[in-house]
């Protein structure tokens, strides 16, 4: 079977969800204006002055990061990711973020009462200064392939995973296959409390699929839901005391 007829067939019941998603949004909004009167405006302006042109002899990544000073932007952005995962309309919830860049979606479930740590390399001025701007709890940490994540000193209700890179971009010729992804769900299983979920929001790393034959495989067999960049995890198991 082609790929993209396997794909289809993994998608066709699940196409109505975007509709749905959208329609909830609509009845269930979060404003951005209350998320805006929590940032300091002072302070993003000297960041913007600071950090929104970097020399030329700064790293060209630095000028690529520059782009997410524009605070309204990601915020929308990450309002419809918190609106999506129902965050909310749920009671509050332990959240672990991987690749977390400026701290965008730890802010925004933050102000619907949730508790947040994000996690990423460090070493990016517009990142680094954003966590702090947003009051966002980092460690630093870089994901390898198979290396087992450490021991945060708590569990989990949900652990995400946007856009990130940890995994090889569409450029790299080392972009991880089934067996790394294999090894890092098992490991991110590790990490959850009873009943929490792992997800991921993909990029087009592989030839401009978010995944391939094989690694859809991995996210199917350990009960995925996948829709295109979308990779939902069931609910980890509770296990009955004394079993």
């Amino acid at each position: 079977m082609k790929f993209y007829h396997k794909i289809a067939k993994v998608f066709q019941p699940l196409t109505y969800r975007r509709s749905w998603r959208r329609l909830r949004r609509g009845l269930h909004p979060i404003p951005l204006a209350p998320l805006l009167a929590r940032i300091d405006q002072e302070r993003l302006r000297k960041l913007r002055a600071e950090l929104g042109s970097p020399p030329s002899t700064a790293p060209a990544s630095w000028r690529h990061y520059a782009k997410y000073l524009e605070l309204e932007k990601y915020l929308r952005l990450n309002i419809r990711r918190v609106q999506d995962l129902n965050l909310h309309l749920t009671s509050p919830k332990d959240i672990l973020d991987l690749g977390c860049g400026g701290g965008f979606f730890l802010f925004v479930a933050q102000a619907q009462g949730h508790r947040g740590l994000g996690l990423d390399t460090g070493g990016i001025p517009v990142f680094d200064e954003l966590v702090k701007l947003l009051g966002v709890e980092r460690g630093i940490y870089r994901i390898e392939a198979e290396e087992a994540l450490p021991d945060f000193g708590r569990k989990f209700d949900l652990i995400t995973a946007f856009s990130t890179a940890f995994h090889g971009g569409k450029d790299n010729s080392w972009r991880w296959g089934p067996n790394e992804w294999e090894f890092l769900i098992a490991d991110l299983e590790r990490h959850l409390n009873p009943g929490g979920q792992i997800f991921f929001g993909l990029n087009p790393a592989y030839a401009g699929e978010y995944y391939t034959p094989e690694i859809l495989e991995v996210f199917l067999r350990r009960g995925a839901a996948v829709e295109r960049e979308n990779v939902l995890f069931p609910p980890k198991a509770v296990i009955p005391s004394g079993a």
